[in-house]
């Protein structure tokens, strides 16, 4: 089957009204940094605080999306590339169902994340960059990834021999090296909040 033969089916239904039916807008929280350096542990800290505020929201997370959707992929730059491609389109169906998405992936490539964002519309996207020095990424380690990277039994990982492209206008930056996960909760939630109303 060719492109010229796909033909997208118009809803009536629109993201607009199950906005309304949520109570808030979509958003598509994206955290972005090194292994270790706290991304999931914020995104479900973050998702805690949501639903508690009645917020329907979603995690997507790497290993989770890597041990089913995209299970089939390796860690090559091409199967990363793929992987983050992937994330974003689910991520979009979620974000026009209504809902408010988390994802924490290293997506260590600066292409991949602004090909995301593009893919929302403006306001939408909300780069958090989870910044932490790699020598404390390394001294976290709770997997024990860059211990076996530095053995030379992983390859391709990133700050080793990969390398992680930092943001360079994000959202927002937390350093978790210097802040506590309260600390940098506040300060992301109080940057997303009014970003949840719906505009009426």
């Amino acid at each position: 089957m060719t492109e010229s033969n796909i033909v997208p089916h118009l809803h009536t239904i629109s993201k607009t009204e199950r906005n309304k039916l949520t109570g808030n807008s979509s958003l598509l929280i994206w955290f972005t940094g090194l292994s270790g350096s706290g991304k999931s542990t914020l995104a479900n800290k973050l998702e805690q605080v949501l639903h508690t505020r009645g917020i329907l929201t979603y995690i997507l997370d790497g290993d989770n999306i890597r041990s089913g959707l995209n299970k089939d992929l390796d860690f090559s730059e091409a199967g990363r590339v793929e992987n983050i491609r992937r994330i974003g389109e689910v991520a979009k169906l979620m974000t026009d169902a209504g809902l408010v998405v988390l994802t924490a992936f290293i997506s260590p490539f600066k292409e991949d994340r602004n090909t995301v964002r593009q893919l929302l519309n403006d306001g939408q996207f909300i780069e958090i960059y989870v910044k932490c020095d790699l020598s404390t990424c390394e001294e976290r380690d709770v997997k024990g990834l860059y211990s076996k990277a530095r053995e030379g039994k992983i390859i391709n990982f990133t700050g080793i021999d990969s390398p992680y492209e930092e943001p360079e206008n994000p959202e927002i930056t937390v350093d978790t090296s210097e802040l506590n996960i309260d600390d940098c909760i506040e300060k992301i939630y109080k940057y997303i909040e009014p970003k949840l109303r719906i505009n009426k």
